[in-house]
């Protein structure tokens, strides 16, 4: 009997050490997934400011006010139930500082509410001044924007299509500054700025200025200026009608129909124009609802767009190892939440297997490497890349930064679990609705009354429950770690309790109550 219970011991033991070694093997690969991503991104940094080295000064190209060779542009504004800002983007378009007989407007509009009637009138309203200006409005809502895009083609008159989504605020010269890069045969897109309208609204729209600020300088501005493959965003920028159709037209397959063509586009051999300097001023989402909605269908599209175009990417003889090797961490990095979730929920048994496995907690500080690049690469976009500077940053701009970026942290950490959903749904193929993000008209100067929650989120997903859940079990990991002297990770696990707690409780707050 004595052996018997011997031999079970030694067999619990070891399957507690194999165990330890599962979860040490499951972070390391999960780390090491960020940490790649990260440095490919310190790569971005690298290119990106020995560019700005090399080129301190950037002038854009223009065409004038009234200037007779500017070529004809079709603007199209994709809506659906935009009711708040409408009248707003129609307006910014209708001042450009362009010819009138040069562009004309149509508004696609897919709209079910009060948006319709409001577009309405405010086309019947240019019209009497003269604008080519068109109402298309679809009852189907097929292929959602892709579709309307799609759908919208012969339509166009122009052989260039301007895109702006309805939160945009375009500046005066987005058209002649612009248009004027087309005169490279080469140059199939040319893609501005996001900038922020409301960034200061609150600390989450500060944060997500903070994340932002970074693809449109070091990520984006970077592959440009290394000739790597980047996107089109969706908006503020403008096609070559030829190039659309060329490359296959816009499709709704995906959920990030604006990615999948501008890759298909670029292994083509057309090249994106990516102005740093040109910035297109656009609203945030201010609720954190609204804010999940965007990012599950942003990870959600990219994952699909992995299944749609590694392989296409990793074929193709019309690109180098290099922009191969950056369009590929491209397509994978809507993958890093997942990675993140992962790394995560198996460090909390890694926690407790150290001392067993006989493994010293500095093995995984390779991690660190990641960190430091990423907080590298936030500081260049937010301090020293901040547009039309001519001092250093001060001293409490580098506190004010550092004490963002230590916010930002844990609310990544917190979002991982709704992205990962979205990265594992893209990656099956589920198919879901493109659900648009909704605005409410807010600037810094003028917040949006709190009033005007028509669209707001009405229901507590399974997700958010998790998200509750989630930020309990990380809290129980920290304490039973601080308690038992296992305190490897017990920064990681307060990050993510704090961050799933946050995520947790807004979802709550900003949720649409009667």
């Amino acid at each position: 009997m004595y052996g018997l219970h011997s031999l079970f011991e030694a067999f619990k033991y070891q399957a507690f050490v194999d165990f330890g070694y599962l979860m040490l093997l499951i972070y390391f690969l999960a780390m090491s997934g960020v940490t790649i991503y990260a440095l490919l991104q310190f790569h971005l940094l690298y290119l990106y400011k020995r560019f700005h080295k090399e080129n301190p000064k950037i002038q854009y190209k223009q065409y004038g006010p009234q200037d007779e060779n500017a070529p004809f542009v079709t603007v199209q504004l994709p809506m659906y139930n935009e009711m708040y800002v409408a009248e707003r983007i129609i307006d910014y378009v209708a001042a450009q500082e362009y010819p009138k007989d040069k562009f004309e407007i149509q508004i696609l509009d897919d709209s079910t509410d009060e948006t319709v009637g409001i577009v309405a009138a405010k086309v019947a309203e240019y019209k009497a001044k003269g604008f080519n200006i068109e109402h298309i409005h679809r009852v189907n809502r097929q292929g959602y924007k892709a579709g309307a895009l799609q759908e919208a083609m012969p339509k166009a008159n122009g052989d260039f299509i301007a895109i702006f989504d309805a939160d945009f605020t375009p500046r005066p010269d987005f058209l002649r500054t612009t248009m004027a890069y087309f005169e490279d045969p080469k140059v199939g897109i040319v893609q501005t700025r996001w900038e922020h309208i409301n960034a200061d609204h609150s600390m989450l729209t500060k944060l997500q200025a903070l994340q932002l600020n970074v693809h449109f300088t070091v990520e984006q501005a970077g592959r440009s200026y290394g000739n790597l493959l980047l996107q089109f965003n969706g908006t503020a920028g403008v096609w070559r009608k030829n190039v659309i159709n060329e490359a296959g037209g816009w499709q709704s397959d995906t959920l990030t129909e604006d990615l999948d063509l501008s890759f298909r586009a670029q292994i083509m051999g057309y090249k994106i124009q990516y102005l740093e300097k040109l910035g297109s001023p656009a609203e945030l989402p201010e609720d954190m609802n609204a804010l999940k909605g965007q990012q599950f269908r942003w990870n959600k599209g990219g994952a699909q767009n992995v299944r749609k175009l590694l392989k296409l990417v990793w074929n193709t003889n019309k690109l180098t190892g290099i922009q191969k090797m950056h369009a590929i961490s491209q397509l994978l990095a809507y993958g890093v939440f997942l990675w993140v979730f992962i790394a995560a929920v198996s460090s909390i048994p890694l926690a407790f297997a150290f001392q067993q496995l006989g493994i010293s907690t500095h093995f995984l500080s390779f991690s660190v490497l990641g960190l430091f690049s990423v907080a590298a690469i936030s500081y260049t976009a937010n301090i020293t890349a901040a547009l039309n500077r001519t001092a250093p940053p001060t001293f409490w701009e580098k506190v004010r930064f550092f004490g963002l970026f230590i916010s930002f942290l844990p609310m990544s950490l917190g979002l991982s679990l709704y992205n990962a959903v979205a990265v594992i749904e893209g990656l099956r193929g589920k198919v879901s609705a493109f659900v648009r993000t909704p605005k409410y008209g807010s600037t810094d100067q003028q917040p949006a009354s709190t009033q005007k929650a028509a669209y707001k989120a009405k229901k507590i997903s399974w997700v958010t429950i998790a998200e509750g859940i989630m930020a309990l079990v990380f809290a129980a990991a920290a304490v039973v770690g601080i308690v038992t002297d296992n305190t490897a990770f017990i920064l990681f696990h307060s990050m993510l309790s704090f961050g799933f707690a946050t995520i947790f409780y807004y979802s709550l707050k900003h949720l649409r109550l009667r």
